[in-house]
C-alpha cells in the first residue's frame, strides 16, 4: 500500500535558533561531539550500552551502589539484564536528591486543581515531607519490599504521593484507571497479590459525584491477599469504613513523621506493573523496574518534549494508563512542574482546557486527537478567550492524527508557532518508539524520527525494510525502559512481540517513512482492511469523513464480505446540529470512494453518538468490529464508555 501522506505531506514547523539553543537534546549531542541528529541515532542504536550509560549521566541518575555493566545482552535481546549489581531506588531521585539546594528545594513539584475549581500545590521541599509520612503509614501497616499496592484514585496530589511512597518503601506500583468495575480491578490485584488497595469516596465528573469506595469494598472481598484500603476523602460523600481495615487518608498519614528510611532496593527490582487490556479478555501485567520505566519517560520528556527544571507539564490522562506514571516520574526526574487536574477537560464550558493553561502557566501540554477534534466544534471562541503565552510545544498521543484536527490544534491554538511533538509508543515500551523534538521539522500528523535509543524500522511481510509505503513498525535493539515481560506469563510475552520475525520486536502498528524521513503512523497492524486484495489503514478512511463537516468523529473496521473478503464499515459521531439520514449516510460512502478510490468505498456507515474508547483516547476498532458482528468483544475493562459497545451492537 502507497502512503497516501507522503506526497501531501508538506513541512510546516521548523525549530527556531532559540529552541534548538535551550534544548536537552543540543546539550546531550555536544557533550559527546555530535553534530546531527541522524549521527546520534546511528550511534545510540548501535551501540545500546554507550548510549543508556550517557543517559544516566546526562539524567544524573543518582544509584546507591554502582553498576559494574550497563547491559548485558547475554540471555538474549529478549530478556537483557540492565544496570548489573546497581542498587537504585528510583524515589530518591524523583525527590531526595531536590532537597541538596534551596532553589530546588523550594521549586513546585505538583500543582493541582479539581474540577470544582480548588487549587493545591507542593514543593519538593513539602513533597518530600509527604511521600515519607505516607511511606511510614504504609510500613505501620506491615507493607514493605515487594508487597503489590494498587491506586484507584482521582487525579489528585496524593495519588502521586502514594505512587512515590510506595516505590520508597521498595513495593510495587499498581496503577489502576479510575473508571474500572470492581471486576476489572479484582482480576487485576488478584494476579499481582496486592496487599492494599489507595482509593477514595469518589471523584466528580461533571459536576456529579461518581462513587468510587462501594468498587473497593467489592475488590476487598474478592481478592485475598487484599488486607488495607487507604480512602481519601476527596468528594464528601457518605461511605461505610470497616475499623482495622479501612483507613482515612487525613487520619493515618498526617500524623506521621515527615523524615523515613529509604529502602534499598536492586536497579533491577520490580517498581510497577501495569496493566494492559488483552485480545483474548485476559490482561497483560507489564513488569517495570525502578531503572526501567522512569528513566525512559525522563528520557523522552527531556528530548522530545524538552521539559527542562521549573517548566510545568500537563499531560491529560488517567494514572492507570501508561502517560500517568509517565508524567509523574518522567517531570520528577527534571525536576519539573507536573500539573494535575482532576476533572473533565470541558467542564463547565469547553474553554476549560484553554483556562487551565491560562491559570498554571503551563509550559507542555499533553491531548489526544480525539479530544482536539471534539473541541474543534466549538470553535475559536473558547480559545480565544485565554492567553496561551506560556505555551511552548503540545504533546499527543493515544492515536494517529487526522490532518485537519492536527492543523487547528497547530494553526489556531498554536498560532504556528508551536510545535506538536506526536509520541507513540506504549506501556510495554515505557514510552515512545517515535517522537517528534526540539532539532527537526515537522509535518502534519508526523513524527519527526525514532526517539535517540531506538533502533525503530518499518518491514515488509518478510521482514524487510521497506520506505514510502506501509509496514509493520519493528525494534531491532533493546531500550531500557523495554518491560521485563508480562508478569507470571513469559512465553506470552515471547509470543506477543519476539515470535514473528527472529531477534526483532514487532510492535503492531503499521507505520511508514515517507522520502523527508518523517514516520506516520496508521493504526494498529491488527486493524488493517484487505479489500479485494488492497490493504488500507483505518486512519486513512476516517481522515476522510472527518473531513466533513456533519462527522466530528469516525471508526472504520473491516468485516467478511462473500466476493471482496473483506468490506470496510464505518461508524460516526456526528457534529452538532447534524443528523444521521440515508442522503447523509450516502453522502459520506461517495466521498470515500472519491477520495480512497471506488473499491474502497464503505459497505455500509453507522451513525452513533460515541464510539468505544480507552481513557487515553484509543478507539477500540477490535471491539467495534466484534460487537458489530455478534462476537464477544474481548477484554472491554479498559472501555471509559462500556456503554457505547451496545450503540455498536445496535446499530448492526
Amino acid at each position: 500500500m502507497t502512503d497516501a501522506h507522503s506526497s501531501a505531506g508538506e513541512i510546516v514547523w521548523r525549530p527556531t535558533p532559540e529552541c534548538v539553543q535551550r534544548s536537552h537534546l543540543r546539550r546531550f549531542m555536544e557533550q559527546h561531539n555530535i553534530t546531527t541528529y541522524a549521527e546520534l541515532q546511528q550511534r545510540s542504536t548501535q551501540d545500546v550500552a554507550w548510549f543508556t550509560d550517557a543517559v544516566l549521566k546526562y539524567l544524573d541518575i543518582r544509584f546507591q551502589a554502582p553498576y559494574t555493566q550497563v547491559v548485558d545482552l547475554s540471555p538474549g535481546i529478549q530478556r537483557p539484564l540492565w544496570c548489573v549489581e546497581g542498587q537504585l531506588n528510583i524515589a530518591y531521585n524523583c525527590v531526595d536528591k531536590w532537597l541538596e539546594q534551596p532553589a530546588s528545594r523550594d521549586r513546585a513539584a505538583l500543582v493541582w486543581e479539581g474540577e470544582e475549581g480548588t487549587t493545591r500545590s507542593l514543593t519538593y521541599g513539602e513533597l518530600a515531607a509527604e511521600v515519607n509520612r505516607c511511606a511510614n503509614a504504609l510500613r505501620s501497616l506491615g507493607l514493605g519490599k515487594g508487597d503489590g499496592i494498587g491506586l484507584h484514585m482521582p487525579m489528585t496530589l496524593e495519588i502521586c504521593i502514594a505512587a512515590l511512597a510506595i516505590a520508597k518503601i521498595g513495593g510495587v506500583i499498581l496503577p489502576l484507571f479510575s473508571g474500572y468495575g470492581a471486576a476489572a480491578i479484582s482480576s487485576r490485584l488478584s494476579d499481582a497479590r496486592a496487599k492494599a488497595l489507595f482509593t477514595a469516596d469518589g471523584l466528580f465528573r461533571r459536576g456529579q459525584i461518581v462513587p468510587l469506595k462501594p468498587v473497593a469494598d467489592q475488590v476487598i472481598s474478592d481478592v485475598s491477599t487484599l488486607k488495607h484500603l487507604i480512602v481519601l476523602n476527596r468528594c464528601g460523600n457518605a461511605i461505610s469504613m470497616r475499623p482495622g481495615r479501612d483507613f482515612w487518608w487525613h487520619e493515618l498519614i498526617p500524623k506521621q513523621p515527615s523524615a523515613a528510611t529509604l529502602e534499598s532496593t536492586s536497579a533491577e527490582d520490580v517498581l510497577m506493573i501495569i496493566y494492559t487490556s488483552g485480545t483474548t479478555g485476559r490482561p497483560k501485567g507489564a513488569v517495570h523496574t525502578h531503572c526501567s520505566f522512569p528513566v525512559k519517560a525522563a528520557q523522552d520528556m527531556a528530548f522530545g518534549t524538552d521539559v527542562q527544571a521549573g517548566d510545568v507539564i500537563y499531560w491529560m490522562t488517567d494514572m492507570g494508563w501508561m502517560m500517568g506514571p509517565w508524567v509523574v516520574f518522567g517531570a520528577a526526574l527534571l525536576g519539573g512542574t507536573c500539573f494535575v487536574y482532576d476533572g473533565a477537560p470541558d467542564f463547565p464550558g469547553p474553554d476549560r482546557l484553554w483556562a487551565l493553561v491560562e491559570r498554571h502557566r503551563i509550559s507542555v501540554l499533553g491531548v489526544s486527537p480525539t479530544l482536539i477534534r471534539s473541541l474543534v466544534a466549538h470553535g475559536e471562541k473558547p480559545v480565544r478567550r485565554h492567553d496561551l503565552s506560556s505555551l511552548r510545544a503540545f504533546g499527543s498521543t493515544g492515536e494517529p492524527w487526522n490532518p485537519d484536527p492536527w492543523m487547528w490544534l497547530f494553526e489556531v491554538v498554536g498560532q504556528r508557532r508551536l510545535p506538536i511533538i506526536n509520541y507513540s509508543g506504549g506501556t510495554e515500551i515505557a514510552g515512545g518508539i517515535l517522537m517528534g523534538n526540539p532539532l527537526l521539522p515537522l509535518k502534519p500528523t508526523a513524527f519527526s524520527a525514532p526517539c535517540p535509543g531506538m533502533a525503530a524500522d518499518v518491514v515488509d511481510p518478510e521482514g524487510r525494510s521497506v520506505r514510502r509505503q506501509v509496514g509493520e513498525l519493528v525494534i531491532r535493539a533493546p531500550w531500557i525502559g523495554m518491560t521485563r515481560g508480562f508478569w507470571k506469563d513469559e512465553q506470552r510475552y515471547l509470543d506477543t512481540y519476539w515470535s514473528r520475525f527472529e531477534n526483532v520486536w514487532v510492535h503492531g502498528d503499521w507505520a511508514s517513512v515517507d522520502e523527508d524521513g518523517l514516520w506516520y503512523i496508521l493504526g494498529r497492524s491488527d486493524d488493517t482492511i484487505k479489500v479485494a486484495g488492497k490493504r488500507i489503514g483505518p486512519a486513512e478512511v476516517e481522515s476522510v469523513l472527518v473531513n466533513h463537516s456533519a462527522v466530528s468523529e469516525a471508526a472504520a473496521v473491516g468485516v467478511p464480505h462473500e466476493i471482496k473478503g473483506s468490506e470496510i464499515v464505518c461508524f460516526c459521531v456526528l457534529a452538532p446540529g447534524f443528523t444521521g439520514s440515508d442522503a447523509l449516510r450516502t453522502e459520506l460512502r461517495a466521498k470515500v470512494a472519491a477520495e480512497m478510490g471506488k473499491p474502497l468505498q464503505p459497505g455500509d456507515i453507522r451513525f452513533v453518538s460515541d464510539l468505544p474508547k480507552t481513557r487515553n483516547a484509543k478507539v477500540m476498532r477490535r471491539v467495534i468490529r466484534s460487537a458489530y458482528l455478534g462476537l464477544e468483544p474481548g477484554d472491554t475493562s479498559s472501555l471509559v464508555n462500556p456503554e457505547a459497545v451496545d450503540q455498536i451492537r445496535k446499530a448492526r
